[in-house]
Parts: structure tokens; sequence; C-alpha cells
């Protein structure tokens, strides 16, 4: 038997129901089921191969997706079997996300108003750190002699300079998904779900913001919006240390593509993702305003 088929059968409460098994399309980490018991759907994720690797614990995704439950952002989970880190959720009813669909009028409020919900919801189990984890990618793919993009061991210097003036004047840590792409935000009329938490822990919020904001590929008026909506204030400050996360963004997962290309059995274009997302880190790394974002991310407030 599959996993998912092993998983569904050691639950009891479905033991002598009527159980059909539906694969999802869409998981770049996991694969995805519809799992009717009944008639009754309910969704099922199941962990993909050498995922440990990639920095993601299953215990602290399990916990942290229950906290954002919690918080009444993401679905409840309903069973979880850590023999296989299999978690059972309850299924939403809703319209999966694109990066069109969010860029539509509105929607960066939408999306920031769901943001600081999560935000202001329990605290995760552990926290997320975005340079510790591109250390931790660059020194695997070392190890493994995993190719990553030309240039990128040149750029580390400016990535050290974009920590050190974010760590002037550090923001309070909030319970964030860290992995905020289009797919990963649900709707369902009323509001905006957000799911997937194996990034998930406690972090700088601009992070998120800046994160998700690099994902659509939002303009400056639709990342201001999102800063207002969020801060109530669309400051300077806050917008470069959103714009400088948006850089570690794409240098985080840009890496995080380039394991996936080397390790992932899912059919996708990982190294084009790799290099598409270098490229736009390398070309905000270029950028004029670099020196402005970083003045005033470190600048007394």
């Amino acid at each position: 038997m599959s996993v998912v088929e092993e998983a569904v059968a050691k639950l009891e409460a479905w033991k002598g129901k009527n159980v059909s098994i539906q694969p999802l399309s869409g998981g770049l980490t996991n694969s995805n089921y519809k799992v009717e018991v009944d008639g009754a759907p309910y969704f099922v994720r199941v962990p993909g191969e050498s995922t440990a690797l990639l920095a993601v614990d299953r215990n602290n995704e399990y916990h942290n997706t229950q906290a954002a439950a919690q918080a009444g952002v993401a679905p409840n989970v309903l069973y979880y079997l850590p023999e296989y880190c299999v978690m059972v959720l309850e299924f939403l009813n809703g319209k999966t996300m694109s990066k069109d669909s969010l860029n539509a009028p509105g929607m960066p409020t939408r999306m920031a108003q769901s943001i600081r919900q999560l935000h202001s919801g329990p605290r995760f189990l552990t926290d997320f750190n975005m340079f510790r984890l591109t250390e931790y990618y660059l020194n695997l793919c070392k190890e493994r002699e995993i190719r990553i993009p030309d240039g990128y061991i040149e750029r580390i210097p400016t990535v050290r300079q974009i920590e050190k003036a974010m760590s002037v004047n550090p923001l309070e840590t909030v319970p964030c998904n860290n992995d905020l792409l289009a797919e990963n935000y649900l709707d369902d009329g009323k509001q905006l779900w957000l799911i997937d938490y194996e990034y998930s822990g406690n972090n700088d919020p601009t992070f998120e913001l800046g994160n998700t904001c690099q994902e659509m590929q939002f303009n400056d008026d639709q990342i201001a919006e999102v800063c207002l909506v969020y801060f109530g204030i669309a400051s300077s400050n806050r917008i470069a240390r959103m714009k400088l996360n948006m850089i570690m963004s794409d240098v985080g997962w840009g890496l995080w593509a380039a394991i996936q290309a080397n390790i992932s059995t899912i059919d996708f274009d990982f190294w084009g993702w790799a290099i598409e997302r270098w490229g736009r880190a390398v070309e905000k790394m270029e950028a004029e305003e670099l020196d402005v974002w970083l003045k005033e991310v470190s600048a007394v407030q």
C-alpha cells in the first residue's frame, strides 16, 4: 500500500466506512489528497521524500498548524499520525489563489488583514531566520556538491550587509508562515485562509510581508498598501525592511529551489525557478535604492 493508504487505514474513526482517495495537484514538497469518508471531505498531506534536508520539522509544522487554526486563519487539524508525519485537516471549500488573482484590486489589503490575524495569534513552537536558513542551505549544497546559481557566493557580503543593517533596530518576532506564495492562500469568498506551515516559525513580520509581496511581484503602490493595512502607516522604515526582505526571500528560497532540483521527485522545473529567483535578487542588490533601504532600516526611529 502507499503511505496515504496505510495512514488512512490506521484511523479507527474511518474503519468500516466508504473511503475514497483522490490526489490533488500543486504541492511542491508534499503529496496532497482529498479523502472522502462516507461522502465527507478531508484534506490529507503526506510528506515528500528527503524534506528533512530542507530543514522541515514535522512536529513544528503540526504544532504551528494547530496554532494558526486557533488564530482563525488555517484549517483545523483533525488527526495526526506521527509515525507517518501525516496530517488530516478539515477540507476548505475555497479557491486556490494565483499570482494573477492576488494582484486584483483590493487583494493586497485582504492579504495584509489575514497575515495580521495570523501574527496576532498564539506563538509558534520554534523561530525562523532566513539568514540562518540560507547558511544551512549553502552548507548543504557544498556537502552534496549541489549546483547553485552563478555568482551566488560573491553576493554573500551583501547578504551580511543586509542582516547587519536590519539587526540595528529589530522588530519583535511574531508567528509567521514564512512561505506565503500565491497557492498558500485560499479564498472562500469571506476570508483568505493561509495554509502550509512547513517553514513556519516566529520571525520578523516584515519578512512575511516582503516575502509574499515578492511572490506576487507587487509594485510599489501594492507594497505600500500591504504596509499601511498591516502597520497602520506606510513608513519609509517599514517599506525598506520589506524591500530588503524581498531580496532575502529570493536569496533563500532560490537556494531551496536549487536543492529541490537535486533531490525532488516532483515534476517541476526547480532549477529554472532557482535561476529566476536569483536573478530577481541580484537585480535588487544592484539597484541604486539598496543603500537607501540599508540606511532607512538602521536609522533611529
